[in-house]
């Protein structure tokens, strides 16, 4: 008898803890299907880690990059949690994508009126000058260089400019710029 109650206890004690779980996730102010992106904030912090982030929160905060479901990122990150999302949010560290206080910088406009073969042939003039002033970054430009081989369309590209330039500078950019259009 004895050991029937236990095991009623320990059945009781999961029961409760799942409830529990999901009572806290069906509240949670954090939507599954949500979209987050890193703020100017929290892109500093992460750099200077000037504030303590566990690895989970870590790890789930890298992963966040304007594409990707809270949902899909939380399947990713084993032991990450609702709560952990949240408190990146709390923090200022995370934002939902497109909101006002969301610092991202301005792209430059491409011709609104350039036809669908001009962007392309765009992106084929581009494409190159990209690859070369990423390479000549060496192993610092690594990072851009598989962001520049990574983009597929001429759109793609114009949204990596800003980057390229903050690496390379503005003089060895303007080339990149007369190639865009921009």
């Amino acid at each position: 008898m004895r050991g029937f109650i236990r095991i009623k206890k320990t059945q009781l004690q999961q029961i409760a803890f799942l409830v529990s779980n999901l009572m806290i996730r069906a509240f949670t102010p954090v939507e599954i299907t949500m979209i987050l992106v890193k703020t100017e904030a929290g892109q500093q912090v992460f750099r200077d880690r000037s504030v303590r982030l566990t690895p989970r929160q870590r790890s789930a905060f890298i992963l966040f990059d304007g594409r990707r479901s809270t949902g899909e990122i939380l399947r990713a990150c084993d032991g990450v949690a609702d709560a952990d999302i949240d408190a990146l949010v709390t923090l200022g560290l995370l934002d939902r994508v497109g909101s006002p206080s969301e610092t991202a910088p301005q792209l430059p406009r491409a011709d609104a009126t350039a036809s669908v073969a001009e962007r392309q042939q765009r992106y084929k003039d581009a494409y190159p000058v990209a690859v070369r002033l990423a390479g000549a970054l060496g192993l610092r430009g690594f990072r851009l260089n598989l962001a520049i081989e990574g983009a597929t369309s001429f759109e793609q590209l114009l949204a990596l400019a800003p980057r390229i330039r903050a690496a390379v500078g503005d003089e060895k950019a303007t080339e990149l710029d007369a190639a865009l259009g921009s």
